[in-house]
């Protein structure tokens, strides 16, 4: 088991983990959680695990750094391989590869930290308007994400995001309910893949509010309804690019896509290759929906991950 680190993220991580390692102690013979701190060789290697669970939200659990010490150390583990997590990590990466796929996707601005601040104001008000979403191009969680109504709130949401990312990417602000859907691959004895979407889900918060991070861990800040309310080709149209989503990536075992639904059309925002863990997450209860309850839902994919075995062992590194 991995949990915890450095990032905004980690106190979730650790939540996410002890979930994790709840669940799994029914069914294996030994669970360890283990923290990512400098200690984190060693405790792994004096543990030897058969698989390794990332319980890890944001950098560096999330965007290919464990997985390629997990990889040079031949240890499985669960989740997507280096170049998905980092695609996936990566918006303005991920919206390049959705472009290429031809997904639906808000309009956006890029604005790199050596950019000038005035001009990237200006380019951001002429393409997009006002009404805006600052995101870092790299974090999660939401965390430094502002939605945006007027250029002095813009100039603020900049900075902030700035400050967490030399990367941001600026989207038009596409009004509507908030959707997410899971995939969820099995692995059969074979090696053989079945991926398999999750029910789509509406995430509802109080009004004039938003599933920002606050209401994404906070009990009783979000509500989950699964599944959503929409006509039946909308929801196999936002399953279909779920799954796509999560192949263009690359992604493995389980990610959560992020849309928009709004009168008229769909965005994709963007995809969680390791989507959260804990007791208000939303990916279990996708899972639950499909008849896996969390405790089927972490067996299964640790075992995926025996299955498919370590993707680079090297004899030196143990």
């Amino acid at each position: 088991m991995r949990h915890g680190g450095r990032g905004g993220a980690a106190a979730v991580s650790r939540v996410s983990a002890a979930g994790v390692a709840e669940s799994l102690r029914a069914r294996c013979a030994e669970v360890a959680c283990i923290e990512l701190d400098d200690g984190l060789v060693d405790a792994l290697r004096a543990f030897a695990p058969d698989v390794v669970f990332p319980a890890l939200h944001g950098p560096p659990g999330e965007d290919g750094t464990v997985q390629g010490l997990l990889e040079l150390l031949g240890y499985p583990y669960v989740g997507s391989g280096v170049r998905a997590s980092a695609c996936a990590m990566d918006k303005l990466v991920s919206k390049q590869i959705f472009r290429a796929a031809e997904l639906p996707l808000a309009r956006d601005v890029v604005v790199r930290a050596e950019d000038d601040f005035a001009a990237a104001m200006a380019r951001i008000l002429d393409v997009l308007g006002e009404r805006v979403v600052v995101k870092p191009a790299r974090q999660g969680s939401a965390l430094g994400v502002t939605l945006v109504d007027d250029p002095q709130q813009l100039a603020a949401a900049l900075e902030l995001a700035l400050s967490l990312d030399d990367v941001v990417l600026v989207e038009e602000r596409v009004d509507g309910r908030e959707i997410t859907v899971g995939v969820l691959d099995v692995v059969d004895e074979a090696g053989a893949v079945t991926r398999i979407a999750h029910p789509v889900i509406e995430i509802l918060t109080p009004a004039g509010t938003w599933y920002d991070f606050e209401h994404r861990y906070t009990p009783g800040q979000s509500d989950h309804r699964v599944p959503a309310e929409v006509p039946e080709d909308v929801g196999r149209a936002l399953q279909d690019v779920a799954v796509a989503a999560h192949a263009w990536l690359g992604c493995r075992d389980l990610s959560r896509a992020d849309f928009v639904l709004a009168e008229d059309r769909f965005v994709l925002l963007e995809v969680n290759n390791l989507p959260g863990m804990t007791p208000t997450s939303l990916y279990p209860d996708g899972a639950r929906a499909l008849g896996h309850d969390f405790a089927d839902l972490t067996a299964l994919l640790v075992r995926n991950a025996l299955r498919r075995g370590p993707d680079l062992k090297l004899a030196a590194a143990r």
